[in-house]
């Protein structure tokens, strides 16, 4: 597990202010275009897919499937896991996965949001449902 990691504070600016005040809250959020109805990740003024600058806020389940991963058996660290996880709402996102048997992950299985406490805003990873 990872109880003993030390998280880096994440470097917020003004345009990514209130999703990183909403991790304090233990909502993870996305942006949804409202000319195309695309959602994304990670949230920016712009919609990435349709370059239009009518986006807003929406709070996500924080519930999302393992589309890949890859485990790093050997480092500094420890042995952890990265991957992408498709979210319910549609966005794919990079993470880390913690809390958990990094051995016993598997694709397409069903993750949800966790924040680990940083000494600025918390940071968004995913652990297995149970």
């Amino acid at each position: 597990m990872d109880s003993k990691v030390k998280y880096p504070m994440p470097q917020g600016n003004p345009e990514t202010k209130h999703f990183w005040e909403q991790t304090v809250e233990g909502k993870l959020l996305i942006k949804r275009c409202k000319a195309c109805g695309e959602a994304h990740y990670f949230p920016r003024s712009l919609c990435p897919f349709c370059f239009s600058d009518q986006t807003v806020w929406e709070e996500s389940s924080g519930e999302g499937e393992i589309y890949t991963f890859s485990l790093m058996r050997k480092s500094a660290s420890g042995p952890y896991a990265i991957g992408y996880v498709t979210l319910k709402e549609g966005p794919s996102l990079l993470t880390n996965f913690v809390d958990c048997d990094t051995a016993k992950l598997k694709i397409g299985q069903k993750v949800k949001v966790v924040f680990k406490t940083t000494d600025g805003a918390p940071l968004p990873f995913f652990t297995p449902m149970s």
